[in-house]
């Protein structure tokens, strides 16, 4: 499979990226040419981002399981859509070619038609990453099913939330799930979030661990049984759904700045258009290359980066079901070694957590497969993309550092491997389509530099083809969210520096959202499991820099409950019991890295807590706090200060 919009010198990126933002219906309509349509466009693109509205390829049919899959296979059927790496290595692989997923993606569809699933249905998957997973979100997509995916770390209640917000009648999920040296027991977690449930009529149930597990009669069945029925009434082919244009794909909850998750909502068209043009341009995809995006398909990097985006390309996709540092942290690389790895798309997390075992691990493996390597999920610092330059690619492979969002399905600023320049640490530059510009408060452009570069708030001025469409069942939340800060801009939440060759760093969040190990975390969300503690009155969620995870979590928290924290052993036990506490609601990804008992936070007069002081004591910069004389008790900022851990 050729690529004829595939981007080949950085004379032809400024070419095609000054025509996108001039005339971006044609540029796109352009691309748009390859792909398999059911029925064409009437308009390729209406939008304005006062409603917000945005509409790609309006009047036109598709369905993008014929684009991941149908059209792929009279030449390429036989080649490898997806290598699976189970968490044991000790474990034999599997290899799935584009035919026998097709087979296995007719046959799953025709399940979920069987037990009632119909096209705009929501479908909630809860499973560990086996390639069962890739299956039954292809095989929603195949029937018009609007998958929601939801993490395997995040607890019964963040489920129960997801699947109330969502109205979704169906679950798919495993009897559990293998990561690192854990048991993940995810039916039972499905069982426990279903108490008092009454709009879920089906749970499908994917044997992987062989965990014990209540089935409820009526309600829970097995996958491999559903499998069979369809094998002995020989339904082994499903047609795909004819889907509008922007009709919705999926469902992906997001943390947002207040408590309750957002259901970002993507549409079929666009979305394919996107996660193809970037996976084929930033990555330099090459048919027959093997790529390694180590994400999970619970977060949109797996969504895009792992299934459509590779998919919808004809290429061989890596899924990993395990841990790189499992069973010892060599993973990574006995993974590249063993199948010739050509392109690893990882966190910088994940390269900070390897780096921090020495080079040991790294050697004795054969890494010369690999041409390029990708960051993703959070700003990667300019210690380890040196390391992952010399030591991982062995200072011959471009790293694309990725910047993107769950609400932009694809990647937005990049460099583009071996064609557009690289420096370290920075984005660089826009993808096609894509136009950045930084703001100040007011939501005036930036025009003057400091320090050499331009500071501000990163928002787009225009609509790519896979922006969120809505937030689920509230499309208030998403005007207000996205596009209400700054008229007629989407605003990124994030903070970014532009140098003068146009090259964009990012710089974080600037709203109450942390970025924890390149995973979104909304303050408002933990705070509000924390304060379901019986014991805890208040308490108040910042972020400070953690040498592994980008971005730890520092709680302050205002606790009177019965047994006082009057020796250090209690209050020890009470943070073992506040962390349980967030584990039981939000999951463990959200469990606090520091909590510190005070007995006020500081407060203006009008009550609202002052975020920046605690920002700043949990940062260390004790010395520099600002007036703070206009607080409601100017002394308690002393106490924090004394007690900081």
């Amino acid at each position: 499979m050729s690529y004829p919009y595939q981007i080949k010198s950085f004379e032809q990126y400024q070419k095609d990226y000054k025509r996108s933002i001039e005339d971006p219906a044609g540029f796109w309509s352009d691309i748009a040419e390859h792909f398999q349509w059911k029925k064409k466009w009437d308009n390729p693109l209406n939008w304005n981002f006062t409603e917000p509205k945005v509409e790609w390829f309006k009047g036109a049919t598709l369905n993008i399981t014929e684009n991941c899959l149908d059209r792929h296979l009279e030449k390429m059927g036989d080649i490898p859509a997806i290598i699976w790496e189970p968490n044991d290595p000790e474990e034999h692989h599997r290899i799935i070619t584009y035919k026998k997923l097709h087979e296995k993606v007719c046959q799953f569809a025709n399940v979920l038609k069987n037990n009632g699933v119909k096209k705009g249905d929501r479908v909630c998957i809860y499973m560990g990453m086996i390639p069962e997973l890739a299956i039954a979100v292809l095989a929603c997509a195949r029937i018009g099913a609007i998958h929601s995916v939801v993490f395997g770390g995040f607890s019964a209640q963040s489920i129960a939330d997801r699947l109330y917000d969502a109205q979704a009648e169906y679950i798919i999920t495993c009897d559990g799930a293998y990561r690192g040296a854990k048991d993940i027991p995810l039916k039972s977690v499905i069982d426990d979030a279903l108490i008092g449930n009454r709009t879920v009529k089906r749970v499908i149930v994917c044997t992987r661990t062989r965990t014990p597990v209540s089935m409820i009669k009526g309600r829970d069945v097995w996958w491999e049984d559903e499998i069979k029925k369809i094998e002995t009434l020989g339904l082994n082919d499903c047609a795909a759904e004819d889907m509008e244009a922007e009709d919705p794909l999926f469902i992906l909850y997001t943390s947002g700045s207040t408590g309750k998750p957002k259901g970002v909502v993507h549409s079929c068209a666009g979305y394919m258009l996107y996660t193809n043009y970037t996976f084929v341009n930033v990555f330099q995809y090459q048919p027959g290359d093997i790529h390694f995006c180590t994400a999970d398909i619970g977060w949109i990097t797996g969504h895009s980066y792992i299934v459509y985006g590779p998919l919808s390309a004809g290429a061989t996709t890596l899924m990993f079901e395990g841990v790189p540092t499992w069973p010892d942290a060599g993973r990574f690389w006995d993974i590249i070694d063993k199948y010739r790895v050509n392109i690893l798309y990882t966190a910088p997390t994940a390269i900070r957590s390897l780096m921090g075992f020495g080079l040991g691990p790294v050697h004795g493996h054969d890494l010369s497969s690999l041409k390029i390597l990708g960051t993703v999920g959070e700003p990667i610092n300019e210690e380890a993309w040196h390391w992952y330059h010399e030591h991982i690619g062995k200072g011959k492979c471009p790293i694309v550092d990725t910047w993107w969002q769950t609400e932009t399905g694809g990647i937005l600023i990049s460099n583009l491997a071996g064609v557009t320049p690289a420096k370290a640490s920075w984005a660089t530059l826009p993808l096609p389509g894509v136009e950045p510009v930084l703001v100040d408060e007011k939501g005036d452009e930036i025009t003057t530099m400091e320090d050499g570069v331009y500071k501000g708030n990163l928002c787009i001025k225009q609509p790519w083809p896979s922006i969120l469409r809505t937030t689920y069942g509230d499309h208030e939340r998403c005007r207000t969210n996205y596009f209400a800060t700054y008229p007629n801009l989407y605003f990124t939440g994030d903070g970014a520096l532009k140098d003068e060759q146009g090259f964009y760093r990012i710089t974080g969040r600037v709203d109450d959202v942390l970025n924890v190990s390149g995973h979104r975390i909304g303050t408002a969300e933990v705070e509000n499991a924390i304060n379901m503690h019986s014991g805890v009155v208040e308490s108040a969620v910042v972020g400070y820099p953690h040498e592994i995870k980008g971005q730890g979590i520092y709680a302050f928290v205002i606790y009177t409950g019965s047994h006082q924290q009057n020796t250090h052993g209690t209050a020890d036990l009470i943070r073992k019991d506040l962390l349980q506490t967030v584990t039981r609601i939000i999951g463990p990804i959200a469990k606090p890295d520091k909590i510190q008992f005070v007995s006020g936070l500081p407060k203006t007069r009008s009550g609202k807590i002052m975020r920046r002081i605690l920002r700043k004591i949990a940062e260390g910069e004790v010395e520099n706090l600002g007036d703070t004389t206009t607080l409601l008790d100017p002394a308690i900022v002393d106490e924090i200060k004394n007690g900081r851990l």
